[in-house]
């Protein structure tokens, strides 16, 4: 199984790049792991619109694969405890597909991008930054691949 996060938002500050690489690096080198980023649709000051969140939703989706299984991050989504999340990474690998994670803009993600996921996960009830959310699902991911392998990262 190779896992990829898929994210909207192609600029952040170094911070983020350098807190993501940190935990990312630290992943199991058969997962393949990769960042794949989609640049921001542009949006005019004033506009209340949906046609970014379209826009950036078509750009997902044409990145997405067929069979890959699509884990969405959206505030609305279900939320896990760590070891929860250890047992859904155990539960997808048995299921042996790709894993693709969805982080998408400013605006949030198109219904069609919605209607794609096979699981919708909420990292926290909180509003974050999208920089924060990248660095926050990179940390959780090794923390449930050391729940998993049983590496002493994991100290509750």
């Amino acid at each position: 199984m190779h896992i990829r996060l898929l994210a909207v938002g192609d600029r952040q500050p170094s911070w983020v790049d350098e807190a993501f690489s940190t935990y990312s690096e630290r992943l199991p080198r058969e997962w393949q792991f990769r960042l794949d980023l989609i640049p921001t649709v542009r949006r005019n000051k004033n506009d209340k619109s949906r046609q970014a969140m379209e826009a950036e939703g078509e750009l997902i989706l044409a990145k997405l694969g067929q069979s890959e299984q699509v884990v969405l991050l959206d505030e609305c989504g279900r939320q896990l405890t760590s070891k929860a999340l250890a047992g859904k990474l155990s539960d997808w690998q048995i299921d042996g597909r790709d894993l693709c994670f969805v982080i998408g803009g400013p605006d949030g993600v198109a219904d069609s991008c919605k209607q794609r996921a096979d699981f919708t996960w909420s990292l926290s009830q909180l509003t974050l930054p999208h920089g924060l959310a990248r660095v926050l699902f990179a940390e959780q991911l090794y923390r449930a691949h050391s729940l998993h392998t049983g590496h002493p990262y994991h100290r509750v």
